[in-house]
C-alpha cells in the first residue's frame, strides 16, 4: 500500500483539469423537491375573510360616499379601507388608500384619486374624511 501512495497522480494528455469549484459542484446539496419551500411557505401565508358589512356599516359608508361626491370639487383627502382579494388563496387583506379624492366613475364603479390610485368602488368598507397633514 506503502508503494501507491508515492506514486504520481495519473493526469490525462488531451484534457484540463476541472476546475476546483465545478468539482465541488458535483457533491453539492441535490434539490429533488423544487418549489416545496414556496409551496410551504404559501400554504403558511394567511389571508383575512371578507367580513360582512351590517346594515349600519352599509349606510355609515353610503353617507360617507355621499359626501365624497358632493365634495369632489374640493378633492378632499380621504383614507379608504379596501379589501384586496388575494390572487392564490381564499380570502385577501384589509389594505388603507390615503389621498384626495378625484371622482367616481359610475361606468365602471371605480374611485379615483389624484396621485392616480384607482379603487373598485365594491371593496371599499370604510371611509374617513382626513386633514391632509
Amino acid at each position: 500500500m506503502d508503494e501507491l501512495l508515492h506514486q504520481p497522480h495519473y493526469r490525462l494528455r488531451h484534457h484540463r483539469p476541472m476546475a476546483m469549484a465545478s468539482r465541488a459542484a458535483q457533491f453539492s446539496a441535490f434539490a429533488a423537491l423544487t418549489g416545496y419551500d414556496e409551496d410551504i411557505a404559501e400554504a403558511g401565508r394567511l389571508t383575512d375573510p371578507r367580513a360582512e358589512m351590517s346594515e349600519d356599516a352599509l349606510a355609515e359608508l353610503d353617507a360617507a360616499f355621499q359626501w365624497m361626491l358632493r365634495h369632489a370639487c374640493e378633492q378632499p383627502y380621504v383614507i379608504l379601507t379596501c379589501f384586496r382579494q388575494d390572487a392564490r388563496k381564499q380570502g385577501g387583506q384589509y389594505v388603507q388608500y390615503a389621498g384626495n379624492f378625484r371622482f367616481y366613475e359610475q361606468e365602471t364603479n371605480r374611485v379615483y384619486l389624484t396621485d392616480g390610485t384607482v379603487i373598485p368602488a365594491d371593496t371599499i368598507s370604510f371611509v374617513k374624511a382626513a386633514d391632509a397633514s
